[in-house]
């Protein structure tokens, strides 16, 4: 059976796996505060996820530093020292190339803020509870 090419696929285990390695990895840099930046002095960042290219050659890094306060200029910074970045991480992945690192603000803490208020609001909360009445009704 032939597979059809054109059909987007998830990520495989290997790109999990190495995109797991990368965030370890970048954690540990952030946290020993390697890079030499005023603006990052003093912030604390978090890598919540790391996606891999199809050929581990491009990491796209998502970040968020706590308290989501200047998100994008720490973006910005990390950009600017991602050769940097890339040398001190380089070691610990034991790949043969070292993947190119990009990086971005993370919006899923703003998205599921979003999500969280939808579910509370009144308009969702007055349909589930009539569900809940029809549900009560069909069992008697």
């Amino acid at each position: 059976m032939k597979r059809d090419t054109n059909k987007p696929t998830g990520p495989n285990q290997r790109m999990l796996r190495v995109g797991e390695l990368v965030r370890h990895a970048l954690a540990a840099v952030f946290a020993r505060g390697d890079i030499d930046d005023p603006l990052l002095e003093g912030k604390v960042i978090t890598v919540p996820e790391v996606r891999m290219s199809n050929d581990l050659k491009l990491a796209n890094v998502y970040i968020m530093p706590l308290g989501g306060e200047g998100a994008d200029e720490v973006v910005a910074a990390l950009n600017r020292h991602h050769k940097f970045v890339r040398g001190r991480i380089s070691p610990e992945l034991n790949l043969k190339f070292a993947p190119e690192l990009k990086f971005f603000v993370d919006t899923t803490f703003e998205e599921f803020g979003r999500i969280d208020a939808i579910l509370r609001s009144e308009r969702v909360q007055r349909d589930l509870a009539q569900d809940g009445d029809e549900d009560e009704k069909g069992t008697d």
